[in-house]
Formats: structure tokens, C-alpha cells, sequence
């Protein structure tokens, strides 16, 4: 069982002031190639038998154990980066790391804010031990949707998601991330709300879409659909990419 009772203390390892490398000027905008992981919790779950409630990888931080788990997974991927010659793009273990997923896996705001943070800082340890070996790396901080991310889930406004995204968003916005990436969006309104609460923070996004096995969004709306809307939504300048999309097999 996970230990959840007391807010977990800030680590040895974070540090007092954030220093993104890339905020600014993502290296991956300028056509060189980039490795990203394969699937953090998949990968632990079904591959590697570690049980993490609710598919939350963030609850490994709470250990020194879980987070040797951590720092071995990206590892392996830095390796092959480093072999290849390739930037990386480090993915917080942090999808599952807002407020309802949180509550319902027994964990305060507070909580979840310093693992926000944990996390970043992890990943910053791992970028300085391969920085003069790889590229170029980046820190992108990952967060989820409120819901399932699998199912079409419109019970948040634009407005409702931007607000209730800001906190995680801000929190990366003080750490060492160089920017925001929000995976398994179902539904445009929450993506449009999430792309503001970034361009608020003055921080690149990326948005990255369910899609069915008919291509479409799980609320019925094309691929198309949902990166024109967020544009033409946001008008978000601050280095705005929204693309990619994760295939929903059944």
C-alpha cells in the first residue's frame, strides 16, 4: 500500500532555482530528430510486473526504490539517444498527477504539487549525467485529462479546464521543465482550456489526442478538427505545437 498520510518532504535533489535549458527555443522545432520514451506505464505494468495504482507512475517517487525503477527506464532510452546521436525528450511520470486522479489514489494538492516538482527534478539529474553525450535534451513535464482520457468525457468548459489545469501547469512553469505536454486529451474544450492555462504560464505545449480506430476524437470530432479549433481558441504563439495522437484498439 502507498503511503499517502503525510506530505512527503522536498528531495536532496531538488534544487532552489529552476533553469529550463530550452524554454525558449525547443531544438526539436528545427527538424532534427528527437527520441521520446515508449510508454512509461505500459511499459512497468505488463512489461516489467510493477503495480502502480490507477496507472499513476508518479506514486514511485515515494521511494528510493521506485525511483531507481524511474531513473533505470529512462535510462535505457538516454543509452539509445546517446548511441544514435539523437536529441531526447524526457516525459515526467506525472500523467496521472491532477487533482482527480490524485484525490481518488488518497493524495492532497499539496501532495501532488511537490511530486509534480519531484518529478521534474528527477528527470534534471538524468539530463546533466547524459548532456555532454547527447544533443540536445529536453524536460517536458506530462500531464493527463481529469478523466479516463479513453472514453469522450465533456463535463468540463474551456474555462472549467483551463482553471482547473493551471496548478500543475504553474507548477512545472517553476521548475526546470522546458515545456508542457498533454497526453490522451478526449475532447477539444479540455485541450483548448489546458493550451490557455499554458499560454498563461508562458510555456510551449504540445496536445496529443485519443483517436479511435476510425481516426476520430472519442467525442465524435476529426483530428483536424481539434488541432483547428485549439488554434483558432487560443491563438497561442508562445511556440504552440498540437499534433500527435495515441490509437484507441479495442
Amino acid at each position: 500500500m502507498w503511503d499517502n498520510s503525510i506530505l512527503i518532504p522536498a528531495l536532496p535533489f531538488i534544487r532552489e532555482t529552476a533553469m529550463p535549458y530550452y524554454r525558449n527555443r525547443l531544438p526539436q522545432l528545427n527538424g532534427d530528430l528527437f527520441l521520446t520514451d515508449g510508454g512509461l506505464e505500459t511499459t512497468l505494468i505488463f512489461e516489467e510486473g510493477i503495480n502502480l495504482p490507477g496507472f499513476a507512475a508518479f506514486v514511485l517517487l515515494e521511494s528510493e526504490s521506485g525511483r531507481k525503477i524511474l531513473k533505470e527506464y529512462y535510462r535505457r532510452y538516454a543509452d539509445i539517444a546517446r548511441e544514435n546521436q539523437t536529441g531526447f525528450i524526457l516525459e515526467s511520470m506525472t500523467w496521472r498527477a491532477n487533482l482527480d486522479w490524485g484525490k481518488k489514489l488518497g493524495y492532497t494538492p499539496e501532495q501532488l504539487i511537490e511530486y509534480n516538482r519531484q518529478g521534474i527534478a528527477l528527470l534534471a539529474e538524468i539530463r546533466d549525467a547524459y548532456s555532454d553525450s547527447i544533443p540536445h535534451i529536453v524536460i517536458s513535464g506530462c500531464m493527463g485529462p481529469h478523466g479516463d482520457g479513453y472514453s469522450a468525457d465533456l463535463s468540463l468548459t474551456a474555462k472549467e479546464a483551463e482553471s482547473y489545469h493551471r496548478t500543475q501547469i504553474a507548477t512545472f512553469r517553476n521548475t526546470e521543465a522546458d515545456m508542457v505536454a498533454a497526453s490522451t486529451m478526449n475532447c477539444i474544450p479540455e485541450a483548448i482550456g489546458i493550451t490557455r492555462a499554458v499560454k498563461a504560464e508562458k510555456m510551449p505545449i504540445v496536445i496529443s489526442y485519443t483517436v479511435e480506430t476510425d481516426g476520430r476524437l472519442p467525442s465524435g470530432e476529426s483530428l483536424q478538427d481539434g488541432i483547428l479549433q485549439v488554434d483558432a481558441a487560443t491563438d497561442h504563439r508562445h511556440v504552440t505545437e498540437v499534433c500527435g495522437q495515441l490509437c484507441n484498439t479495442h
